[in-house]
């Protein structure tokens, strides 16, 4: 899709689903942010991928909501900043007070609930146009996460919609993913087209 766009053969697209449980290394990942060593991921059913995005570690499964924006995008900082806002919107839908700390640095990127990381933003851009994403944890499973070096921030915790809520959200995956593309559209000043 992204050389498609980059040929301006499709507009800018927003592509919302689930992944299977992998761990994906982003091109800033270190080897100690998988310690407990690859046999033992997979042991558990967990893929290890590497991908071309930035950040680090991360893990994706079932549950979670991951977003793929390929868009023209002309300045990557601001890219980040305006999925971060998207997020923090789509969270305040449900009472969940959320908050960028990109001002702390690169390995802060995402999206927070007081000390706890719920979405994760990792992109990588070519030709102006970028590919990855966004990862927000909605009714996943968190354990994965005590396994490794989320983000390469040793010691963080991880939370979710379910966990920030103390209960399933009302509509599950389905409903915060509608909820997101339209918080997303509206960040991005555009119209969420089906």
């Amino acid at each position: 899709m992204q050389s498609r766009r980059q040929a301006e053969q499709i507009p800018d697209t927003l592509l919302l689903l689930e992944h299977p449980p992998v761990y994906t290394r982003g091109r800033r990942s270190q080897d100690g942010e998988l310690p407990l060593g690859e046999d033992f991921y997979r042991a558990k059913g967990i893929e290890i991928a590497p991908t071309d995005r930035g950040g680090r570690v991360t893990y994706h499964g079932p549950g979670q909501l991951v977003g793929y924006p390929i868009m023209r995008v002309s300045d990557i900082g601001a890219h980040l900043r305006t999925i971060e806002a998207a997020i923090v919107a789509a969270l305040a839908e449900y009472g969940i007070h959320a908050r960028s700390r990109c001002e702390e640095g690169i390995d802060y990127t995402g999206v927070w609930v007081q000390e706890r990381k719920i979405a994760s933003i990792g992109v990588h851009l070519s030709r102006g146009v970028s590919t990855h994403g966004f990862a927000v944890n909605v009714c996943n499973d968190l354990e994965p996460f005590t396994w490794i070096v989320p983000c390469g921030l040793d010691g963080v915790t991880m939370t979710s919609v379910e966990r920030e809520l103390g209960h399933p959200p009302d509509g599950g995956l389905d409903a915060f993913a509608e909820l997101m593309a339209r918080c997303f559209a509206a960040a991005h000043d555009r119209e969420r087209i089906a």
